[in-house]
């Protein structure tokens, strides 16, 4: 039923027209009728039927308001003023005045078209004003001050339908610019949430994947050699295996939402309560760290604390895989203000009693901590965890060779989506 009700109603154009027959209708019927039967200054008929033109022409003329609505009232108002200007008689000829007036006000650009009104109809009271100075009976001079009230009302009435749409058309702006701009927050969170994933992936794989790679060079170098060295590297190896999985569950289980008696099989979130175990793994591929770390005053925030055990835990990771056995140097300084990091290590050394040309020991690419032969995601991402938090990091290749990464990270942070 509504479809069929939307389908029958006609076209603006053809309402236009039939508005502009209807109020030509009224004007001419209506002064006849209510002029019969009495003596009248000028009847319609006089000057060549021109009272009847009037009438004609500013009831016609409405048929075309709303796009020239301007020319319209111009063209109702000069009507008015010479038809009662040659005294011709009084009747509801000023209808299509009053739709022109409303139509001018709402449909047109405010300000502009206020003044027109405005102007326009204070010309019209003083042309009415000054004829029916000689009006009689002079009760009758009641319909010129209705005539310039009902035009005032009607460009009133306009400029209140006016508003109305601009205010509605303000709303709807508002409510599409608040969607949009929900829509673009959404998809900027989902953007954040998949980076820090990324991040988190990362993180964990490669630290796996490098500590494996080099037990597992370590087993096949010693294998027949020293079994026991070799049996020792595949218990880390499976260790550190072990671990990483946990950790990828826990990541994956924060993706898929799990929760309830999923939450028991989960590792802890990583911090730097987790740091003995991140130094012990790294002596066990090699690397001979030094840890030198200061007891912080109160509690690190958690966003703080992992953020710092994820650098730590990539820049051990970049030696492991692109220095090989080497010394590197940890420093942890929580001052009153910011968590200072520092990784320094001294490049690449072959360990004692191996032999660099042996085929069986484990490659190890010629590059300090933050270099490759492709640009990777350590340092970017690493990078990105200081930003979040409103801190800053500095890595770059020492003069004497080695390389060191300076991380500084607030311990009011600015955020803590890590």
């Amino acid at each position: 039923m509504k479809h069929r009700a939307v389908s029958l109603r006609l076209p603006v154009p053809a309402q236009e027209v039939l508005l502009a027959l209807f109020i030509t209708v009224m004007q001419v019927q209506g002064t006849i009728v209510r002029n019969a039967g009495e003596v009248v200054q000028r009847p319609l008929t006089d000057l060549g039927n021109l009272g009847y033109v009037l009438l004609i022409v500013s009831g016609v003329v409405v048929a075309v308001r709303r796009r020239w609505p301007v020319p319209v009232f111009v063209t109702t108002a000069l009507a008015s003023l010479v038809y009662y200007g040659l005294d011709f008689p009084d009747g509801p000829g000023w209808i299509g005045l009053f739709v022109a007036l409303y139509t001018l006000a709402a449909y047109g650009d405010g300000r502009r078209s206020l003044v027109i009104a405005g102007v326009g109809t204070s010309v019209l009271a003083i042309g009415w004003l000054v004829a029916a100075t000689d009006i009689e009976p002079r009760a009758a001079i009641g319909w010129v001050f209705f005539r310039i009230g009902a035009s005032v009302m009607s460009a009133a009435l306009g400029e209140s339908v006016r508003s109305r749409q601009v205010i509605a058309a303000e709303a709807q702006e508002r409510a599409e610019l608040a969607e949009r701009t929900r829509e673009e927050e959404a998809r900027a969170r989902v953007d954040a949430e998949r980076l820090r994933i990324a991040r988190e992936v990362h993180d964990t794989v490669a630290h796996a994947i490098a500590i494996i790679n080099v037990q597992s060079g370590v087993t096949a170098h010693v294998l027949d050699k020293r079994p026991e060295v070799a049996r020792e590297a595949l218990r880390a190896i499976e260790q550190t295996s072990s671990r990483a999985l946990q950790e990828m569950r826990a990541i994956l289980g924060v993706l898929r939402g799990d929760d309830g008696d999923d939450n028991e099989g989960r590792v802890p979130y990583p911090g730097l309560g987790q740091i003995d175990e991140l130094t012990a793994k790294a002596r066990e591929a090699g690397v001979d760290i030094e840890l030198k770390e200061t007891s912080p005053a109160a509690p690190l925030p958690s966003a703080v604390g992992s953020a710092a055990y994820r650098i730590l835990q990539e820049s051990i990771t970049n030696v492991i895989r692109h220095v090989g056995p080497t010394r590197v140097t940890v420093a942890l300084n929580p001052g009153i203000e910011a968590l200072e990091i520092r990784v320094t290590d001294e490049g690449r050394r072959a360990a004692p009693g191996d032999d660099p040309a042996d085929p069986h020991l484990p490659a190890q690419r010629p590059a300090s901590t933050g270099s490759s032969a492709r640009p990777g995601r350590g340092i970017p991402g690493m990078r990105e965890r200081c930003q979040l938090l409103g801190g800053e990091l500095d890595a770059r290749p020492l003069p004497g060779g080695g390389f060191e990464v300076r991380a500084r990270l607030p311990l009011a942070p600015t955020g803590s989506r890590l």
